[in-house]
């Protein structure tokens, strides 16, 4: 997977992102931001019916159903454009938007998990410095040589990779979690049986992303298995099967 420029003359006028939020049943008491997956270079809008939109929406609605009684409200956003477009980061910008909107809606207090898919899982992990932010929960995240660690200094972040993953190989979630945590950041890495697409076993990655959101919030401890795996050393923390 290359990481071209997209040339910003090429480019049309700036779409505008959009958030597709749920409430909380009652307080509001934190907040997960899903982000999906796309594309390395494009300036069309994501698709309506692509599976990178579909799973992640799935995976939102399981989170919804089982933590808004919680207190918990889901976001999923909407990028401007599907790809990731080199320099531009227009994923990234788009999370961040998405942070500062849902900051100003609920409260600077409120804490925020963020739920990234592939490329999504990229730029998840890039805003993971941002205010409010409590968590990073990284599926099959897209994460080139190079992709920077230090601001996640003192973050959590949960990352899950299918060992049969093709289209972004699970060794490139591993070499970012190991300059992840010589950053400083607590990094927890499972790998389960399956590809890109999180079908395979999807109801593992769906009860994975809710326990990273319900701890990441401070409304449960984290899972055992993921606290665990926060503790021990390189490399045995950061290559779990789950």
């Amino acid at each position: 997977m290359t990481d071209p420029t997209t040339p910003d003359a090429d480019r049309p006028a700036p779409r505008q992102p959009a958030l597709e939020q749920r409430p909380a049943a009652g307080e509001t008491r934190g907040i997960a931001l899903f982000c999906h997956g796309g594309t390395v270079a494009s300036i069309e809008p994501p698709k309506e019916r692509a599976l990178s939109l579909v799973r992640m929406r799935a995976i939102e609605n399981h989170v919804h159903a089982t933590t808004a009684e919680r207190g918990i409200a889901t976001a999923l956003l909407r990028y401007r454009v599907a790809g990731w477009n080199g320099e531009a980061a227009d994923a990234h910008a788009d999370v961040r938007w998405a942070i500062g909107q849902l900051r100003a809606q609920h409260g600077t207090d409120v804490p925020i998990v963020l739920v990234g898919h592939s490329m999504g899982g990229r730029a998840a992990l890039r805003a993971g410095g941002e205010p409010s932010v409590t968590a990073v929960c990284a599926l099959a995240p897209w994460t080139p040589p190079g992709e920077p660690v230090m601001h996640l200094r003192d973050q959590t972040v949960a990352i899950l990779h299918g060992r049969g993953d093709r289209w972004v190989p699970a060794r490139l979630s591993a070499e970012f979690a190991v300059r992840a945590r010589r950053a400083g950041a607590r990094v927890a890495r499972f790998t389960v049986v399956g590809g890109h697409g999180m079908v395979r076993r999807s109801g593992a990655w769906h009860a994975f992303v809710r326990d990273v959101v319900l701890a990441g919030t401070g409304l449960e401890p984290m899972r055992p298995s993921i606290a665990e795996a926060l503790r021990q050393p390189s490399p045995e923390g950061l290559a779990v099967p789950l």
